[in-house]
């Protein structure tokens, strides 16, 4: 008994967000929580409210399952069968609060489940977070409404990654994308496509190959190979359709080379994530949003033509460079399909596991 209480001890605690609660966080949370191996490698707590979990577990299909309220995160159980939720209690009337809508109630809870646990990350009550899909517009809508109260006075972020880097007082940070060993991470994100091209500089490439390979250093893998794709067309075809790749990216390789680390490019991004996911690369640098978000939805989600629904929708959002660690679904929030009870909890499974892993490593705690 002592011997499984002290592996339970050292399995991490993920602080794992509802999302926003008028889309399908809610139920993948329930359906994979359901699933009794994830107990095995850590100790999951939803964050959010306890009302909307109930809901959810009648949405999923799962009565068996059981939600148990906590106050904090000493009094979770931890144990297969229920799911222990850190209640802020932020929705009024879970039975009339309308699915599939964007609103302020929805937006003020999901950002105030996420500055909860980037809080608890930060006082070390949990190892790693995991965040569900919020709706930018629903946040932003509610920032703006309450006036800041529940934020400092900030009336808009872009989206998750901001809000981290706000909170944990981080300056340089990248967002990497994540489907089992197939990784991008992108030089720039949520801003237009005329701003990303200008956001390609020989400092910004450098400081994400430099990330990405600490990211992969930090997943185990010993001596990570970098594709980093070029921004124009044939990588600009020296200089005929752009000199980005000239001026900006070959030379941040160059840099990154002198720091020891294995980072090859200007690559053609017609051709490189090919192959990544032939396994010829650990990860590929991206130049903008799209550029990677693209390969790695194009591999993750799959669409059963015949059954006319999502057959799988996996993949790992990752933020790089906080002291902390973030992880999430690599998807949106579902409101066309919230309440239905058909959502995929895969991602959100993928998303939880790599959070475990990562902690697991950055602590040397390791169960068993």
């Amino acid at each position: 008994m002592e011997k499984d209480t002290e592996d339970m001890m050292k399995k991490p605690i993920i602080g794992i967000t509802m999302g926003d609660p008028a889309g399908n966080g809610p139920e993948i949370s329930v359906k994979a929580l359901a699933h009794a191996q994830l107990y095995e490698f850590c100790r999951p707590v939803v964050v959010g409210d306890a009302g909307m979990i109930k809901q959810a577990v009648r949405i999923a299909g799962r009565p068996d399952m059981i939600v148990h309220p906590c106050n904090s995160i000493s009094e979770a159980k931890f144990m297969p069968g229920i799911i222990d939720v850190l209640d802020l209690e932020l929705i009024r009337d879970p039975a009339e609060f309308q699915l599939g809508k964007v609103s302020v109630e929805g937006g003020s809870a999901a950002f105030r489940s996420v500055k909860k646990v980037i809080e608890l990350a930060m006082a070390g009550e949990v190892d790693a977070t995991c965040t569900n899909a919020f709706s930018k517009e629903a946040v932003n809508l509610a920032l703006q409404e309450e006036k800041g109260r529940y934020s400092e006075g900030r009336t808009h972020f872009d989206g998750h990654t901001e809000i981290y880097a706000a909170y944990t007082q981080t300056k340089r940070y990248a967002m990497m994308l994540m489907l089992h060993d197939f990784r991008v991470v992108h030089v720039s994100t949520h801003c237009s496509l005329r701003q990303a091209c200008e956001k390609v500089k020989k400092a910004r490439v450098l400081e994400v190959i430099e990330m990405a390979h600490s990211a992969c250093l930090n997943m185990g893998i010993v001596q990570p190979h970098i594709a980093v794709a070029g921004l124009n067309p044939h990588c600009g075809e020296n200089g005929m359709f752009g000199t980005e790749e000239q001026t900006e990216i070959k030379p941040a390789i160059e840099a990154a080379r002198e720091k020891g680390i294995d980072a090859i490019g200007p690559l053609p991004p017609d051709s490189v994530f090919s192959e990544a996911l032939g396994g010829i690369y650990d990860i590929v640098v991206c130049m903008y949003h799209d550029q990677g978000h693209i390969p790695i939805k194009t591999a993750g989600f799959v669409y059963d033509r015949k059954k006319q629904r999502w057959k799988t929708v996996e993949g790992v959002n990752i933020t790089l460079g906080l002291p902390i660690i973030r992880t999430s679904v690599d998807h949106g929030t579902g409101f066309a399909m919230a309440g239905k009870g058909t959502s995929s909890e895969a991602s959100l499974m993928n998303a939880i596991e790599c959070a475990a892993r990562m902690a697991q490593h950055k602590t040397g705690r390791l169960p068993g």
